[in-house]
């Protein structure tokens, strides 16, 4: 991508206004996005190419970005970004040593190998599959979207890694209307994987799960308000914890004490029932890499084991704040941000409970079903969530849908009010906004049961 001794100088230039550490961060991604709607299918595609440099000096860093790789342009960013740190030094960069391959996320089947006819025929697919279910479906959109991104990783300790990361996801998204009452339902698959995802994908099947619980929110009633027990269903139902507890144990929170959970390492959390992990290395998974976006091998973070805090996600800078080494959870959207601690694949691991114990054992309360968009408070841990999908739990069975539920509660009384786990493990795809930008990240859990929770609804 770029010769080692053309990466050598910028890097020493660098470090000529007298930071201790400089890297480079290389990228060239290809996305391709096509959706279909109202019978005509859209396509989008783009590249984006350019490097990021950061400079660091103690905790202090400079990082500046651009399009133009050549040779001048690179040497005039390096002396730029160098004289922020006002001081002079010499400094050789010393020999790189290559990093291996690691595997974790094998490709069969790029998506440049696939004509965009053979991608825009399965959104038809999908889009008929889902118009077809009911005539109350008034509205599908089915949309695909794959990235292809190489990256170069190297810093001035030696580091030099080359890695490919490539993404897809279809998704589908229908409407159902009656009167002048509108609801959504939402499915979709992604995974770390080439056009083999649709290997994986039976399209009628996920139109006619969008489309069903479409049809089933119109016609629901609104959700009762109060406290109650809440039953969370597995895989997206894992956006709770991952917003309202796992952005809490990233170390770039945590290292300016601006977490709830800043100071707790080895304390107890959350119920002896909770065992949270996040783990870069699960196999083709969304939010999976061979190594982090400062070249560091991803690896398996325990978070919380049996309710007792045991570790936090730690990128270089915030490391140095804590004394920690890396932890292999440093991400970025693209080279135009400086990285930062992130989540890859975040989840609760699964317990011993069915599904059915959990509802038959609930005698009041509401099941959610999917989870939609919501709002954190990192700080203090204090969440909003809506709920897409629900129903009521009465007399240990689930009874009729509700909609306009929202969740409210902080991400330390869920975690400690959590008092039975289910044994089906789910992992679902999300697109994660925070300070490096947007990332794509897994979350997930088990079904499982918040044993009092606020649910805002209109009752």
């Amino acid at each position: 991508m770029l010769a080692q001794t053309l990466v050598a100088e910028v890097l020493d230039i660098g470090l000529s206004g007298g930071a201790d550490f400089a890297e480079i961060f290389l990228e060239d991604m290809t996305v391709n996005k096509a959706e279909f709607t109202d019978g005509r299918p859209r396509t989008i595609s783009g590249r984006d190419y350019g490097l990021g440099l950061r400079l660091v000096k103690g905790l202090n860093t400079v990082y500046a970005y651009t399009n133009d790789v050549s040779r001048k342009s690179l040497v005039e960013l390096a002396r730029s970004a160098a004289v922020a740190f006002n001081a002079e030094q010499e400094f050789k960069v010393l020999d790189f040593s290559v990093a291996p391959e690691r595997g974790i996320t094998p490709i069969k089947i790029y998506p440049d190998q696939i004509e965009l006819k053979e991608k825009i025929d399965l959104l038809r697919q999908g889009y008929h599959a889902a118009m077809a279910y009911d005539t109350e479906i008034s509205q599908a959109q089915i949309s695909y979207h794959d990235w292809d991104q190489k990256v170069l990783i190297a810093n001035s300790e030696g580091t030099w890694v080359e890695d490919r990361r490539t993404r897809s996801r279809y998704m589908i998204n229908a409407v159902a209307s009656f009167g002048s009452d509108y609801q959504s339902g939402m499915e979709g698959y992604g995974a770390s994987k080439g056009f083999e995802l649709f290997d994986c994908i039976n399209i009628p099947e996920m139109a006619a799960k969008a489309a069903e619980a479409a049809k089933t929110m119109v016609h629901a009633a609104y959700a009762p308000s109060g406290k109650m027990a809440v039953v969370m269903e597995n895989g997206f139902g894992g956006v709770l914890f991952h917003e309202a507890c796992g952005h809490g144990l990233e170390a770039a929170f945590v290292s300016k004490d601006s977490s709830v959970y800043a100071g707790k390492l080895g304390q107890q959390v959350a119920s002896p029932l909770v065992t949270a992990i996040d783990d870069g290395t699960i196999e083709n998974s969304w939010g999976s890499s061979n190594y982090d976006d400062e070249g560091t091998p991803t690896q398996r973070n325990l978070l919380i084991e049996n309710g007792i805090l045991k570790g936090y996600l730690v990128d270089r800078i915030s490391g140095k704040r804590m004394g920690c080494v890396s932890t292999g959870s440093s991400r970025r959207e693209s080279y135009k941000f400086a990285p930062t601690s992130r989540m890859n694949n975040t989840y609760i691991q699964a317990g011993s409970s069915t599904r059915e114990e959990i509802i038959s054992d609930t005698e009041y309360g509401l099941y959610a079903k999917s989870l939609g968009g919501g709002s954190v408070d990192v700080v203090t841990g204090e969440f909003n969530f809506a709920v897409r999908e629900a129903y009521l739990i009465e007399n240990g069975k689930l009874s009729q849908p509700v909609r306009g539920a929202s969740l409210i509660g902080t991400g330390l009384e869920v975690l400690q009010k959590i008092d039975m786990v289910g044994q089906d493990l789910l992992l679902s795809e999300g697109m994660c906004g925070a300070g490096s930008g947007m990332i794509p990240a897994s979350l997930g859990q088990a079904p499982l049961r918040i044993s009092s929770l606020t649910v805002g609804g209109r009752e």
